[in-house]
């Protein structure tokens, strides 16, 4: 049997809308049929137009009642959740009820004849396929932004080795762009650093481990003089800088561009986690604010994950029971109660942040982050 993935790849601008099943769950066969949880809306529309501030999530929520559902529809395999293709302003997204699928074919057009939605074939347009600009985003991207390329975590192993400013040209307090400072430490291949000051320490709920440090970020620095023998210090310059940058102030290597656009999925494995900080050091949390969790990449989480949000079930005295004077009763756990969604966007080794996508009670600092059910 020919792949259907593979068809697809030679109408790349609509791979999106080819796919084998996603998450914990990845399809083994290409007519692999939504779950039950997986299910369409029952007010979905026949079709919906794609317009310039839609985002994937949007349109997910639209059709399905769990947007993390989007790849298990469209069949897609875990290479194309990581690196999806792109669903762009003025395309239509027909609803197929027959078949239980999303097309960009109206119903009855022939299709692969296996129950698929039918091969799209373009006409001659051009587009900045590789770059995906103009392409629907999956969520809001302002309210993920400087999460994207800043240091606002530093992870406890990171810390412990990060070089660090010992010194500044002529001994200058404050610094701004195109001075020079002095760097003692280990450096990588990188020539470019973010500059960060630690601050909050994140501890883990469940285990009173230290996970990572809130940073400060202060601004920007690239190399211009590694240190030569007989010398302990590396010469930077100053990029840029967003607050006051100085001596004892910490280096870690500039990421990567991080990838913008990811597919809703359900986690590759079951995810057990905790709330571990709000950002801004708030006491509670609400829809597009984000929050941090208690893991990372080595327990299976990957950008795009969904994972649902749970407040811990109370425990209460037994009224049952007998005790003297109300003491010793037996106790009994309420169940974890859901109060909301949480789109994992960028993920370090052991933690991760996430964006509050619903929300129907407000989250605090040790609330349950599960895969979803």
């Amino acid at each position: 049997m020919k792949n259907f993935s593979t068809v697809m790849a030679h109408a790349a601008a609509v791979a999106l809308l080819a796919c084998a099943a996603s998450g914990a769950a990845v399809a083994q066969t290409d007519t692999a049929t939504p779950s039950a949880a997986c299910a369409f809306r029952p007010d979905a529309p026949d079709k919906h137009v794609v317009v310039k501030r839609d985002t994937l999530w949007d349109i997910s929520g639209k059709f399905l009642r769990n947007p993390w559902c989007w790849p298990q529809v469209w069949g897609m395999n875990r290479d194309e959740i990581r690196n999806p293709h792109w669903i762009y302003p003025g395309q239509v997204i027909w609803f197929d009820r027959a078949r239980g699928r999303l097309s960009f074919n109206r119903p009855g057009e022939d299709g692969d004849g296996r129950g698929q939605p039918p091969l799209t074939r373009l006409s001659p347009q051009v587009r900045s396929e590789g770059t995906g600009q103009g392409a629907v985003p999956s969520i809001p991207a302002g309210a993920i932004e400087p999460y994207l390329t800043q240091p606002l975590v530093v992870e406890a192993d990171e810390l412990a080795g990060a070089p660090r400013i010992v010194a500044s040209q002529e001994g200058r307090f404050y610094l701004g762009k195109g001075d020079r400072v002095y760097v003692h430490g280990a450096l990588t291949s990188d020539t470019v650093y973010q500059v960060f000051r630690p601050g909050t320490v994140l501890r883990d709920p469940q285990t009173g481990k230290v996970m990572a440090h809130e940073a400060a970020f202060l601004g920007s620095v690239k190399l211009v003089t590694p240190a030569g023998p007989g010398v302990d210090a590396h010469t930077f310059q100053v990029i840029d800088t967003v607050r006051e940058m100085g001596v004892g102030d910490l280096l870690v290597p500039q990421p990567p561009t991080p990838v913008r656009n990811y597919v809703p999925h359900a986690p590759l494995q079951p995810i057990d986690a905790r709330v571990m900080s709000i950002y801004a050091g708030v006491t509670y949390a609400g829809q597009s604010q984000v929050v941090t969790v208690n893991r990372g990449a080595v327990d299976g989480l990957d950008v795009g994950a969904v994972l649902q949000l749970y407040h811990v079930g109370k425990t209460v005295a037994d009224p049952a029971s007998r005790g003297f004077l109300g003491m010793g009763r037996a106790q009994l756990k309420m169940p974890d109660e859901q109060n909301g969604s949480l789109f994992i966007f960028r993920v370090f080794k052991n933690v991760s942040y996430g964006l509050i996508m619903t929300v129907t009670a407000p989250v605090q600092v040790g609330d349950v982050v599960k895969s979803p059910e």
